[in-house]
C-alpha cells in the first residue's frame, strides 16, 4: 500500500475509534504547594483518564512501562525541591542507590548519560530535556513551567545496575491552573513550517510499528539530522497515568542503513489499551523540533 493510502486507513481508523475529541476540562483555579485536583467550572473533577496520581511507591506491573514509580530495583529519584515557581526555574534532582548514596556512574544510551521528561499532568508543556551532572551526583536543567502538577521521568541506565530504569516523581508549580484540552486524534501534525505524518496504529499486548514521515511545504525532507542517535526520538506517554512507553527506532529497509529521512521508523509494544499521546523529536537545520499526536491503543 502507498504511504498516502496508509495514512487514509489510519486515519479513518481513527476517526471510528475515537469519534470525538477527548479533554480535560476548561476549569481556572489556584494551584497551591500541594495542589488539589483540579475541577471543572461546574465543580466536578478534572476527567480521572487525565488526572490519576498512582502510588509514587509503588511499580508498575506493566511490562515496558516505566516512570510511574519514584522506587524501583533499589533505586529512587529524589527531587531536591518538589515545588518550583512558575516560568523558568532549575530542576535538581538526584537518582539515589541502594545504598542511599548519589549514584554517579551512568550508561550513555542515546548519547546521552540521562534522559528527562517533563510533562504537566494535562499532557500539556512537553519537554524531553538533558541535565547536567555534578560530581556530587546530584543533576540540574532548567524548566519552563506552567502553573499545575507536573510529573518529571528520568530514564537512565546506573552502570552497577547494569539494565535501563525508568523512574518519575511529582512536582508541584503553584498559580492559577488552566486545564489545556487534549487534542483530537489526528495522523498529521503540523511543528514550525513541517508536516509530519503518523502512518500505523497501536495495539495493546503487540508489538506494533509507526512510520512518522517528515515533510516541509509539501517537500519531504531527505536531510535529517541524527539526534540522540538516530534520525528521530519518540516518547509514548499513556494519558491515563503518564506511563512512559519504551519505544525502538528500528531499520525502514532490514539490513539497510537508516536512511535520513523522509521516514523514521518505531516499534513499541503498549500494555493496555486507551488514549495515548506520542511526541516525535527530530532534528533539521541544526534545530529539534516535536510533532506531537495523541492516538488510541486499541484492544487485541
Amino acid at each position: 500500500m502507498n504511504t498516502p493510502a496508509k495514512v487514509a486507513a489510519f486515519a479513518l481508523g481513527l476517526a471510528a475509534v475515537f469519534g470525538a475529541s477527548v479533554g480535560v476540562g476548561a476549569a481556572v483555579g489556584p494551584v497551591d504547594a500541594e495542589p488539589a485536583p483540579a475541577e471543572h467550572a461546574d465543580g466536578g473533577h478534572v476527567d480521572e483518564e487525565h488526572a490519576a496520581t498512582p502510588d509514587p511507591e509503588t511499580t508498575t506491573a506493566d511490562p515496558g512501562v516505566g516512570g510511574l514509580a519514584v522506587s524501583a530495583s533499589g533505586h529512587t529519584l529524589d527531587l531536591v525541591d518538589d515545588v518550583l515557581p512558575a516560568g523558568r526555574a532549575v530542576l535538581a534532582f538526584r537518582v539515589l542507590g541502594p545504598d542511599g548514596a548519589p549514584v554517579t556512574a551512568f550508561d550513555v544510551v542515546h548519547d546521552e548519560d540521562l534522559h528527562l521528561v517533563a510533562v504537566r499532568r494535562d499532557l500539556s508543556g512537553y519537554q524531553h530535556v538533558h541535565p547536567e551532572p555534578s560530581p556530587d551526583g546530584t543533576w540540574s536543567v532548567p524548566l519552563d513551567l506552567s502553573p499545575g502538577s507536573w510529573r518529571v521521568v528520568a530514564d537512565t541506565t546506573p552502570t552497577a545496575l547494569g539494565e535501563a530504569l525508568t523512574l518519575g516523581a511529582d512536582l508541584s508549580v503553584p498559580g492559577e491552573f488552566v486545564p489545556q484540552e487534549l487534542p483530537p486524534p489526528a495522523a498529521v501534525a503540523e511543528v514550525d513550517g513541517y508536516t509530519v505524518v503518523l502512518t500505523g496504529s497501536l495495539t495493546a499486548g503487540v508489538e506494533s510499528e509507526l512510520t512518522l514521515s517528515v515533510s516541509r511545504d509539501g517537500v519531504p525532507v531527505t536531510d535529517l539530522q541524527p539526534y540522540l542517535g538516530a534520525y528521530g526520538h519518540l516518547v509514548v506517554l499513556r494519558a491515563a497515568d503518564l506511563g512512559y512507553l519504551h519505544v525502538h527506532p528500528v531499520e525502514a529497509v532490514p539490513g539497510a542503513a537508516p536512511e535520513p529521512g523522509p521516514h523514521v521508523v518505531f516499534a513499541t509494544t503498549p500494555p493496555a489499551a486507551g488514549t495515548h499521546r506520542l511526541f516525535l523529536d527530530f532534528r533539521h537545520g541544526d534545530v529539534v523540533r516535536t510533532a506531537e499526536f495523541t492516538v488510541e491503543v486499541s484492544r487485541a
